[in-house]
């Protein structure tokens, strides 16, 4: 009796967890009702929202969306078919045909993919009236990028088909759907890209089409990507392309009060149309390919160049900050200056003084390499060893951004390099080495290299005396809040009493009668700048040009490269205050130097170059 009990108390208990169980999956968890991918009653259709909209920082629209036909297939479902007819009528040939199905069925069989991107609105209108003839074969509409200034194509980046390699990583994306490959598009992708609809159709076991699964309950419309707005100024970015015509190099321009990038150019550039539609994958392994003018380097994010004199503002205030200078500090400078017995232990100086007394303001206005060269030897040797003075070099010198990525918003750069003592006794691995190794730094040589964003960014810094803000390309985005970093105040090692000296000496490269950059003056503005020449063992030497104005509450910082510009003041240094005037009044008072920029080539110069480099190819 007492095992039958317990056989009805089993039965009956294993019955009540059954129930519960089936309670459970078909009333409170309906995920088994749910479409799948995979589900081959079921039919999955994708509405691809448009991407968000990018304006400048006055409201000009830079990037826009026009409609866009995709010829998706479903391999599962193709039938036989006319395939000379099909190919005809989509102008490809037979064996790319077989290429796209067969990568299309290694994706999925189940999944629709992209066939053929990008369908012309022509060549739409006939596919609409035929299509229908072709299981397995439908159109989608989905929106491409236009770019209305023609201009900011290194800033803006481009959209591209999402590969394998792509949908692995992210698992929101499926094979051919559009992606930001580049520039504001790839930072931003999260924001602009906004959200796809989906829409599932029932189908029966003879698998036609019956209507919505379950009447729509589980389709989502699409949601439109977030309007973005740019902290670039489009007239000045159109206007610094224009100058740097026939030139290649990089402008920076930032505005000191908030980081806000107002200009970022690099040339060559290219036409940010070329990369949309049918042709944009040949014109891109054509971009891609030009290892000479290199048009998809960002030459103001990625290019590293010594930068020559304007680092000499690095080494008077770091020779002020330590305490081994003073403003009435003085050396006499012979043509150049010796630091070692040996003939090649001579750095050669340009500052024409003929040993008359130089000072830090008259050492900056007329780039003095002697006095820079002293007041770095002054700094390492104030430390018991060359390592020590490197490394407090070093510090000051990374405290105002360089050598690092700076944390920004944009989607490539490079570091840089501001080298410390563990490098020079890697490179002296015996010890032997002092602080007459290392002079080249003192003026920005050496194993300094910077990117012209560096070089503007420390001129914000110089600008505000003694702090930045992270360098950002966003200004604001809808629905959605500047991340607070970019807000927030860095503050380099220099403290601001320091600064006022170095300021004055970069005010009077333009006033004093014989500052280096008194060719350059803006009648009006009061501009403080330092000119460069950077040592280049490949052609010209480079041109580079550092300034920020107004002298008081200073609303533009800007770092100009001009590769084999011969000197600061020939190409950077009219470009830079050009710029300057261009986005502080609207317009030059300039006319003939601003035609001058703008119609200038150094081409020649280029062309020779590319003949040395095939002879040695040779």
């Amino acid at each position: 009796m007492k095992r039958t009990g317990l056989l009805s108390f089993l039965i009956i208990f294993i019955g009540i967890v059954y129930i519960a169980r089936l309670f459970y999956l078909q009333i409170l968890n309906n995920s088994f009702n749910k479409p799948t991918l995979n589900n081959s009653a079921v039919k999955v259709m994708y509405d691809y929202p448009e991407r968000g909209y990018i304006f400048d920082r006055n409201g000009v629209l830079m990037v826009a969306n026009q409609l866009s036909y995709d010829v998706m297939v479903i391999p599962r479902e193709v039938k036989p078919m006319d395939t000379i007819a099909f190919c005809t009528l989509l102008k490809i040939t037979k064996k790319e045909f077989i290429e796209k199905i067969d990568k299309a069925a290694h994706y999925s069989t189940r999944i629709p993919s992209t066939f053929l991107a990008q369908v012309s609105k022509e060549d739409y209108a006939s596919l609409q009236e035929i299509l229908y003839k072709f299981k397995g074969f439908y159109i989608q509409k989905r929106s491409l990028r236009e770019y209305p200034k023609n201009s900011a194509a290194n800033v803006l980046g481009y959209i591209s088909e999402v590969n394998e390699f792509m949908m692995n990583k992210n698992s929101n994306y499926h094979l051919g759907e559009l992606i930001g490959t580049a520039g504001v598009e790839k930072s931003y992708e999260e924001v602009l890209r906004g959200v796809k609809g989906v829409k599932f159709i029932q189908r029966d076991r003879f698998n036609k089409e019956i209507g919505s699964f379950k009447n729509g309950l589980y389709d989502t419309l699409p949601i439109s990507g977030n309007d973005i707005t740019l902290t670039i100024d489009a007239v000045l970015q159109q206007y610094g392309e224009g100058l740097m015509a026939n030139k290649r190099g990089g402008i920076v321009a930032i505005e000191p009060a908030t980081g806000e990038i107002l200009a970022m150019v690099s040339t060559p550039t290219y036409d940010p149309n070329l990369m949309v539609g049918r042709e944009r994958s040949k014109n891109f392994t054509k971009f891609y390919l030009d290892s000479v003018n290199k048009p998809l380097l960002d030459r103001g994010l990625q290019a590293q160049y010594p930068p020559g004199s304007p680092f000499k503002v690095i080494s008077a205030l770091t020779a002020l900050q330590e305490n081994v200078i003073s403003t009435e500090s003085s050396i006499q400078c012979f043509g150049g200056y010796k630091y070692g017995s040996g003939k090649g232990a001579f750095m050669r100086c340009h500052c024409e003084t003929n040993g008359s007394p130089v000072a830090l303001n008259k050492a900056i206005y007329r780039s003095c390499n002697s006095y820079f060269a002293a007041a770095y030897r002054k700094v390492i040797e104030k430390f018991p060893t060359p390592t020590e003075g490197v490394n407090v070099w070093s510090k000051h010198a990374k405290s105002f951004g360089l050598g690092n990525y700076l944390d920004n918003d944009l989607s490539v750069g490079q570091k840089g390099s501001i080298p410390d003592g563990a490098l020079y006794n890697k490179i002296y691995p015996n010890g032997r080495w002092r602080s007459t190794a290392t002079i080249s730094n003192s003026i920005g040589q050496g194993e300094v290299l910077t990117t012209p964003i560096q070089l503007a960014n420390m001129t914000a810094a110089i600008a505000n005396e003694g702090f930045y803000y992270i360098p950002h390309i966003a200004k604001k985005i809808k629905d959605k809040s500047l991340a607070k970093k970019f807000t927030k105040p860095i503050y380099t090692t220099i403290d601001k009493k320091n600064f006022k000296p170095v300021i004055e000496g970069l005010f009077d490269v333009f006033d004093n009668p014989r500052g280096t950059a008194r060719g350059s003056i803006v009648e009006g503005i009061k501009i403080c700048g330092k000119t460069g020449t950077s040592e280049n063992p490949h052609g010209q030497d480079h041109s580079i040009f550092i300034a920020f104005a107004p002298k008081d509450n200073p609303k533009i910082a800007i770092a100009v490269f001009v590769e084999n510009g011969y000197w600061g003041s020939r190409w950077a240094g009219p470009i830079a205050t050009l710029m300057i005037e261009k986005y502080l009044n609207g317009e030059t008072s300039r006319p003939l130097l601003e035609e001058r920029m703008l119609t200038g080539s150094i081409q020649e110069e280029y062309d020779k170059q590319l003949k040395e480099l095939l002879k040695v190819e040779k």
